[in-house]
């Protein structure tokens, strides 16, 4: 029960905050909000400030920021689609931009708490390629094949989402003991085939080490390195349900993710509740950068949809017709509720 009202409080505050990005440019752009609501279903708490009516729903999922003539034609100055087209994107696009404001600042406290993972190799096995590379145990890991290796947890995801893929150019800096100063050096390396783990290996060990941020400069780095993992992360996963590298039977709704955040705060509590407190912060993080990014995605009824249209309605120089524009986000909706449905039920079926 008590890992549900976390995940409760964690759905309501990425949900809060990206539906409180579209309220705050609406005003900013003087468009009339009818209703800021957080949940959907029955109204449970509701009061009306000025123009607004402010309200809590009965199911923790979802929320509202409904603007005067978002929907339909409306000849007050203040209702949405008479606002310019610039006006107009930045209210739709606030909302996702909000979450990653929020999973950038969630961050700033889990560094600023945990600090974060370095790339640092602690061993390499004599005569592999690695070793033959010149790679040598102390040398920071910083790119692989032209990709930024940031963090230890790039150098795992790496390897997890193309294991078929060899690490062939390796960068690296060491750091020089007359000077102390860090020199990038960049070798070719040729991976050996292994009969014992059925991959390609290099020879190389890093070991996870967590360093507190020394300076603002430092933690304002990692803190966006922290949240440009879990962007990072979501979008490669996005691509690999594209690619059919995934299927659909691989995503988490809600019943999931409790599932998960309920693991997560066990794991931390078995720890310390410092520790619990810290991985509740991770997931807020992935959870509100994965709803930033989605949100983004040209899909109709999504705000990435949103923003398409008005790109075309700039284009064409007029808005399309908004029978057939409401007739083609209603469609998408019925089709992402659908989805939601299945992997609620899916969900289910692992967890039970």
């Amino acid at each position: 029960m008590s890992s549900v009202i976390v995940a409760i409080l964690v759905f309501g505050l990425i949900v809060l905050i990206h539906e409180l990005g579209h309220f705050l440019f609406a005003k900013m752009n003087g468009i009339a909000v009818v209703e800021f609501s957080i949940g959907m279903g029955p109204r449970l708490v509701r009061f009306k400030r000025g123009e607004t009516i402010y309200s809590v729903k009965a199911l923790p999922l979802g929320g509202s920021c409904m603007m005067l003539g978002e929907d339909e034609e409306n000849p007050d100055e203040r209702a949405f689609q008479n606002k310019s087209i610039p006006a107009r994107m930045s209210v739709i696009a606030a909302g996702p931009i909000f979450n990653f404001i929020l999973a950038f600042f969630l961050a700033l406290i889990l560094v600023g708490m945990n600090g974060y993972d370095t790339t640092y190799i602690k061993e390499v096995t004599e005569n592999s390629p690695a070793y033959e590379a010149g790679i040598r145990p102390g040398d920071k890991l910083l790119k692989i094949n032209g990709e930024n290796v940031s963090m230890y947890r790039d150098y795992i995801l790496f390897k997890l989402l193309r294991p078929e893929e060899k690490m062939n150019l390796v960068e690296f800096s060491r750091t020089d003991p007359s000077t102390g100063n860090a020199i990038i050096q960049s070798s070719t390396v040729t991976p050996q085939y292994s009969e014992e783990s059925g991959k390609y290996l290099i020879g190389i060990t890093i070991a996870p080490e967590n360093k507190k941020a020394a300076s603002i400069g430092e933690l304002v780095k990692y803190g966006y390195m922290e949240m440009e993992y879990d962007v990072k992360l979501t979008v490669k996963s996005l691509g690999m349900l594209f690619t059919g590298k995934a299927s659909v039977n691989d995503l988490s709704g809600p019943v999931g993710i409790v599932v998960m955040i309920d693991d997560s705060v066990k794991a931390g509590l078995s720890v310390s509740v410092a520790a619990a407190l810290m991985n509740v912060i991770s997931m807020c993080i992935l959870l509100s950068a994965n709803l930033g990014v989605m949100n983004l995605l040209p899909i109709p009824a999504l705000d990435g949809g949103r923003l398409l249209f008005l790109m075309i309605e700039a284009i064409r120089g007029k808005r399309m017709d908004p029978e057939k524009e409401g007739l083609v986000n209603m469609i998408s909706m019925a089709a992402l509720m659908a989805l939601m449905i299945f992997v609620v039920f899916n969900d289910i079926s692992r967890f039970t």
